[in-house]
Formats: structure tokens, C-alpha cells, sequence
């Protein structure tokens, strides 16, 4: 297949960027190279005649028409978004204008580019998303594709918002569309702001591990490249009009989380002297955290015959081993915008 991939520097996008080329589809990456974007990511792909780089935003509408009309692909993956949820409750305005105008506007070239080349039938728009659209959950049950919209934050709202935009689509216009909804994920090439990269970066220079609250949340974790590997089955054969959620079956509260990787780095990198779990400080928790997120993901396994390949455990010793050897990727990072600072408690 013919790749348009939006997004395709950042965690995420990269991951599917890097197996889609190595599978042989041809992909077109579709990038702002916005503070989160590193086109280090796919420095493995970008060597293949298979792999071909558009600097473009998905705010520009002009600049995505001519994009289709150069490239003309088979199908969208649409991953280019705003996804840090302290960002947004710092300035929400980026937000809405990228997850939800941005996505309109993606809409609107590929509905134009599919209508001029005739409705193609194996065209396919797929719109990827985060679970975090249906809130928070208690201490039982798991989110499945039916389950009520309740987002709690402007990053979930503006998220919520596109996939609402995206059935729409589809209803109204017949844009043969498919969506995915996942959990958290983590993994190589992860930008240090969040979670697991934050303990890892932050265990090795001798900081504190921040928690949030109490760390009991809970969030089901979903390795990057088992996240890539089920985005492109999606896309070749995901039901059309058809949403389906992707989790790694493996829910941990962030404590547990972090203690796992405090014992991997034991291991791994022991210190001087004591634990990396003696580095643990809890921090003011932040506004409206949801208690638990967990995915149900019988549709894609029943439908499609996907699984996740790794347990949370085996996940996080790669990671782990990852940024172990790659600090020439992420000590240039910890420069930018926010990174290393506290963020999402202005409210």
C-alpha cells in the first residue's frame, strides 16, 4: 500500500513509519516537526526509496491538497495530534486548533482527493485515537467500542471531538473511514515528557521520580510496536465505518509501574549505593486525574486475530535497554520547550 502517514516523526507515527517500510509499503510521512517531533525516529527508514518526507501542518489546508494531488495515496493514517495532557490544561488553545481543525482539514483533503479519483474502493481513512475519550473508570470493568464519550480533559475533549468528526464523515459523506481507540503507550523513541521516560532519564541522573497523588491510577500499557503492528491490520482489514480498540492487556498502577522499572535499572545500571526506588517522591497530583483507564479488546482479537506480543514486563526491559544505549537521541531532547518541568497545574 501507498501510506499517507501524518504525524509520522512523532512516538507513535514514527513506530508505524518504521514497520510500514519495513513491511514494503511505500509511505509518505506528513509532519509539522512540532517540539515533540524527531526525525531521528525514522532515520531507519528514511534511507529506503519506500520512505518519502512532506514538512507539512494538517492546519494548512492548501498544503494537504497539493500533498494528496503529488502523492496520491492508497490510504490516511492519521496520527498527527497534540497528546500531552499536562499541555493542555496549560494552553488548551493548541489543542483544539490541531486535534480538531486539523483533523477537519485532513477530512476534507482526503474526502476531495478520494471524490476526484473516483471513490476508490479500497481507499481508507483511519483515524487513530486514545481511550482517554471515555474517561475514567472504577475499580471493575473495561472500555469497549460502545462505551458513552466522557472525556475529562481538554486533551481527551479535543480528541473526543475528532472521532465524533470522523464518524461523521463517514455517515454523512460515505468516506470510507476506520478508527482505533488505544491505551497508554511506551517504548523506544518515546519524548521525555512523559511517564516512563521521565523515571527512566530521571532515575539515571540522580533526580526525583515524580508520582502523581498516591499513585494508584491505573493504565492499561500497550508496548509502541505491538501499537504499530495492530494500526496497519487495521488498515488493510478493518471493517469499514468500524471502530476497534487496542490495549496491551496489561493494566499496572503507576507505582507498580515505576517500582518495575526502579528493579529493571537495578539490575541493569545498579547504583553506587541503595535503589533506584529510593529516588520515589510523590507530587501534587494533577487536576481532574483519571482513576483507571482498561481497554477490552475482544473486537480486534476476535475480528482480526491481533494480540499484543509482549507482557508489560518484557515490554519495559527493552525500553529500558533502549534509552540505555541511545542517549545521543534523547540528551538533545531534554533541551526543548517544558521538558523536565511540572506542568498541568495551573488550574
Amino acid at each position: 500500500m501507498k501510506l499517507l502517514v501524518t504525524g509520522g516523526a512523532g512516538f507513535i507515527g514514527s513506530a508505524v513509519v518504521r514497520l510500514a517500510v519495513a513491511r514494503g509499503h511505500e509511505v509518505v510521512n506528513l509532519d509539522a516537526l512540532t517540539y515533540a517531533a524527531c526525525l531521528e525516529n525514522v532515520a531507519e527508514a528514511a534511507h529506503s526509496n519506500l520512505y518519502t518526507f512532506e514538512k507539512a501542518d494538517i492546519r494548512d489546508r492548501a498544503a494537504l491538497d497539493v500533498i494528496f494531488a503529488r502523492h496520491r495515496p492508497d490510504a490516511v493514517m492519521h496520527l498527527a495530534a497534540e497528546s500531552h495532557v499536562d499541555r493542555s490544561i496549560d494552553g488548551p488553545a493548541d489543542f483544539i486548533e490541531t486535534n480538531i481543525t486539523g483533523t477537519f482539514n485532513m477530512l476534507e483533503a482526503a474526502r476531495a482527493y478520494w471524490q476526484t479519483e473516483g471513490r476508490p474502493a479500497g481507499f481508507r481513512f483511519h483515524h487513530i485515537s486514545t481511550d482517554e475519550v471515555f474517561g475514567s473508570l472504577g475499580a471493575e470493568g473495561q472500555f469497549t467500542e460502545t462505551t458513552p464519550y466522557d472525556p475529562r480533559s481538554p486533551y481527551s475533549a479535543s480528541k473526543a471531538s475528532s472521532d465524533h468528526l470522523v464518524r461523521a464523515w463517514h455517515e454523512t459523506y460515505g468516506l470510507p473511514v476506520v478508527m482505533t481507540n488505544c491505551s497508554n503507550n511506551y517504548g523506544p523513541y518515546h519524548f521525555p515528557e512523559k511517564l516512563v521516560p521521565v523515571i527512566i532519564l530521571n532515575a539515571l541522573a540522580g533526580k526525583p521520580l515524580p508520582i502523581y497523588g498516591n499513585g494508584a491510577n491505573v493504565r492499561d500499557w500497550l508496548f509502541v510496536e505491538d501499537h504499530a503492528d495492530a494500526l496497519l491490520l487495521v488498515v488493510q482489514k478493518g471493517v469499514v465505518g468500524r471502530s476497534y480498540n487496542i490495549g496491551g492487556e496489561n493494566e499496572r498502577t503507576n507505582l507498580e509501574l515505576v517500582n518495575t522499572l526502579c528493579a529493571i535499572l537495578d539490575a541493569k545500571r545498579p547504583k553506587a549505593s541503595g535503589a533506584y526506588a529510593d529516588q520515589i517522591t510523590f507530587v501534587t497530583d494533577r487536576p481532574g486525574h483519571d482513576a483507571r483507564y482498561a481497554i477490552d479488546p475482544s473486537r480486534i482479537r476476535e475480528e482480526l486475530g491481533w494480540r499484543p506480543s509482549v507482557t508489560v514486563e518484557q515490554g519495559l526491559e527493552r525500553t529500558v535497554d533502549w534509552y540505555l544505549a541511545n542517549e545521543a537521541w534523547w540528551r538533545p531532547l531534554q533541551t526543548r520547550q517544558g521538558v523536565g518541568e511540572r506542568l498541568g497545574i495551573k488550574a
